[in-house]
């Protein structure tokens, strides 16, 4: 591999060694929401990577929603997640942890006792949530949040960001994305509120702000970067009118509060409508910082994308999977192993930690 991609950057105050990502990507092996040995042999494997963003972390009972996604709100899952965050430095890696409460998107079979599915309204989503303990579920109306759910919801993300940070943590990414939470907050089909968190642009804007401001002023703005996905389809949204103009505020707003980064992903290689580049290009503009580009690439598209000038990392999702490591195989232009899609949700080692490297 060779520059641009295999150059160092500095991410806020976070040196990396190189600007190849490991995109976020839940993977369900967190047996009782608890990270385990077993997660940090599979993120430590992926060291390589200039920077690993760990798969979606509930904030809270609340957030968890999917079967045996992890949390960051527990002793027992701080003590977890120092294992993965101790294995990837060991090899010379830096790790983000992605906080991504899953709002109306979840069962409350995969809720633990104490938890709920709340959202900024009381709309359910199409589709069904799998389940351990009965298969397919259809997603239930979530309880629309007051306003101490708001403030409380705040503190959760606050209190998860420290306990990632006392964890080993170098970065912590807000999900505002794909359909979750946050992202539930900027869209008019999930974001039905009468108050001053819906109605207009500025106000579904406005929820994501204060979660990134309060979670900056907590532990320093340089550690905290955001996820989002204009034009997504994921989790039953669409793109709106006046989606341009309100994303474009967002990131602006966003890159006024100074996050260490803003990672936009286009899914439309995994059949979702394309990102326009305008709206790429003016959100990296109004944002101001830097940027993680993510979405289908390979080792080609990530060069000429660096080298445009349109992001200062990209991120790789499924290669990862089936490639610990990736970036040794694109450096030396080996070719990738394909991913066993049957075990990305099933728990266990298999399709997981059992993937071979180059040197076997």
């Amino acid at each position: 591999m060779s520059d641009p991609l295999d150059s160092p950057f500095t991410l806020g105050a976070t040196p990396l060694k190189n600007r190849v990502v490991m995109a976020p990507m839940t993977r369900s092996r967190a047996i009782d929401n608890v990270p385990n040995t077993l997660m940090a042999d599979y993120y430590g494997a992926r060291a390589g990577a200039g920077l690993i963003i760990t798969e979606g972390t509930a904030p809270s009972r609340n957030g968890l929603g999917y079967p045996r996604i992890p949390g960051a709100y527990s002793d027992a899952q701080r003590e977890g997640w120092r294992g993965v965050t101790d294995a990837v430095h060991a090899r010379g890696g830096r790790i983000a942890l992605q906080l991504m409460h899953v709002g109306r998107i979840g069962h409350p079979l995969n809720v633990p006792d104490g938890g709920e599915l709340v959202a900024p309204s009381a709309v359910a989503a199409a589709g069904q949530m799998y389940t351990d303990a009965e298969g397919p579920k259809d997603h239930p109306t979530p309880r629309a949040m007051t306003a101490d759910d708001l403030a409380s919801t705040r503190a959760e993300y606050v209190h998860a960001a420290k306990l990632g940070v006392d964890a080993g943590f170098d970065l912590i990414e807000l999900h505002a994305a794909n359909g979750y939470l946050l992202d539930q907050f900027l869209h008019p089909q999930s974001n039905q509120r009468t108050d001053d968190y819906g109605g207009s642009p500025d106000n579904r804007n406005r929820f994501v702000l204060e979660v990134a401001r309060a979670v900056g002023e907590a532990i320093g703005f340089d550690r905290v970067g955001i996820r989002v996905s204009p034009y997504g389809v994921f989790n039953d949204l669409a793109p709106f009118d006046g989606i341009d103009g309100q994303f474009v505020a967002l990131t602006k707003a966003l890159g006024a509060l100074g996050l260490a980064y803003l990672h936009i992903v286009d899914h439309s290689a995994m059949g979702a409508p394309p990102v326009p580049q305008q709206i790429k290009d003016d959100m990296r503009a109004a944002f101001g910082g830097a940027v993680i580009l993510s979405g289908g690439y390979d080792r080609a598209r990530a060069e000429a994308d660096l080298k445009a000038g349109r992001g200062e990392l990209v991120a790789f999702g499924r290669p990862f999977i089936a490639n610990p490591d990736l970036v040794t195989r694109m450096r030396k232009g080996a070719p990738l192993a394909t991913p066993d899609h049957g075990t990305f949700y099933t728990p266990g080692p298999a399709g997981y930690t059992d993937y071979p490297t180059l040197d076997g």
